[in-house]
């Protein structure tokens, strides 16, 4: 854990002095500064400086080369002959790309309901079947010009991998779409990671003036929390808001529920004053979790409270860190707070409340102070009482629970 800890912290001191000299810098020095740091660091150098700054390891090692036989090249930039060659340019190929990239989106390349799960090597694949003879080293770059995050990419390989993991990333995509363009809300949920309530570290920086510094417990003992908090997010797709409650007994599905209504009470209901059903999509697993019984039977009593018909899509197994909710939602909150212990209660709702992004991002946030049965009995009796209605295409992953107010 030390390591780790102290490997970051240069990771963050090399990014601060890149980040003071980059915009001076050209390619040549950049690669030059960047090897030279690697070299001052020692072991493990190449790692820290390829992360600190996004310059490839095989450029920082190319610079170490240069360093080492002083064989530079002098009065230029760069080598005759070296730099990207200009795939991109080849006619029609990044269209091509897009295509087989983003799903069917009438013509909208900003949709938010993109869903990339294809690897660089099974695009380069594809691509050559349409003639396009590029490997996909050359895919990543054309898509790295496209502006196209390649990060999502490597998500792909966590976990086992399902046959059906495209297919079901373009029913999820396809079914999204149809209740967007019909004014129905679409909506990303999930537990974020849990936390101690208390002065324990939280990793992350955040300015202060010279001197002042939070004193944290050496140790994250449970016995020295006030408590716990469990942080379930409701995220609006379409209008790129959010919800959280910060519940404080056990993540059950009757929580998860809980949570969704007072997402509905108190933002929904006002954005969609006419909606007949809500689309949600949700990983596979935990309090929200395809086979949990629980969750269908609160799905049952909102869907008979709100008079909505509820479609639910299920991310396939491994496949959680796709769900939209994890990097438009979650990954701000953990900005926003990083570096402040969470001592209070009132400490994380405030962060999360007050956590916005430059795209418009908005989220509210409230303590749930109810108590939430761990391990409740399901009987058959009142899972037969579900009007749940399976999709032809996996209906494990795919349903809707119809409502019995109409």
């Amino acid at each position: 854990m030390a390591r780790i800890l102290q490997e970051e912290s240069l990771i963050q001191k090399t990014k601060e002095k890149y980040l003071m000299l980059s915009g001076s810098l050209n390619e040549l020095s950049r690669r030059l500064w960047a090897s030279n740091e690697s070299i001052a660091i020692g072991y493990g150098g190449i790692a820290i400086v390829s992360r600190a700054t996004g310059l490839a390891r095989k450029t920082i090692e190319k610079g170490i080369k240069e360093i080492q036989g002083k064989s530079y090249p002098a009065g230029r930039m760069r080598r005759k002959g070296g730099g990207r060659r200009s795939h991109g340019e080849i006619p029609g190929i990044k269209e091509k790309l897009r295509e087989l990239v983003e799903p069917s989106i009438s013509g909208d390349p900003q949709s938010p309901t993109l869903w990339v799960s294809k690897s660089l090597r099974h695009l380069s694949s594809e691509m050559k079947k349409l003639g396009y003879e590029i490997s996909y080293v050359t895919v990543g770059n054309i898509l790295h010009d496209m502006d196209f995050n390649l990060k999502g990419n490597k998500k792909t390989r966590e976990g086992k991998s399902h046959p059906d993991r495209n297919e079901q990333f373009q029913h999820i995509n396809d079914k999204a779409i149809e209740f967007m363009e019909s004014d129905q809300p679409v909506i990303s949920v999930d537990t974020k990671k849990k936390e101690l309530i208390g002065n324990f570290r939280n990793a992350g920086k955040e300015w202060k003036p010279p001197g002042e510094i939070d004193h944290v417990n050496v140790y994250d003992f449970l016995s020295d929390a006030e408590g716990k908090a469990i942080p379930y997010g409701i995220y609006d797709i379409k209008n790129n808001e959010g919800w959280v409650s910060i519940g404080i007994d056990h993540d059950t599905a009757e929580f998860a529920v809980g949570s969704i209504r007072r997402w509905w009470d108190l933002m929904g209901r006002k954005r969609y004053p006419h909606a007949r059903k809500l689309m949600i999509t949700a990983d596979g697993g935990g309090s929200n979790g395809s086979r949990v019984k629980l969750w269908k039977i609160e799905l049952q009593r909102f869907a008979n409270q709100y008079g909505l018909d509820i479609t639910v899509c299920h991310f396939p197994p491994g496949m959680s860190k796709w769900n939209k909710i994890e990097h438009r939602m979650f990954s701000y909150i953990t900005m926003n707070w990083r570096g402040r212990p969470l001592v209070t209660y009132e400490t994380i709702v405030e962060l999360i409340g007050n956590t916005r992004t430059k795209t418009g991002l908005k989220i509210s946030s409230a303590l749930d102070p109810g108590e939430y049965q761990k391990g409740r009995e399901v009987s058959d009796e009142e899972l037969e009482k579900v009007n749940l209605i399976r999709d032809d295409f996996h209906g494990n992953w795919n349903y809707t629970i119809q409502s019995g107010n109409k």
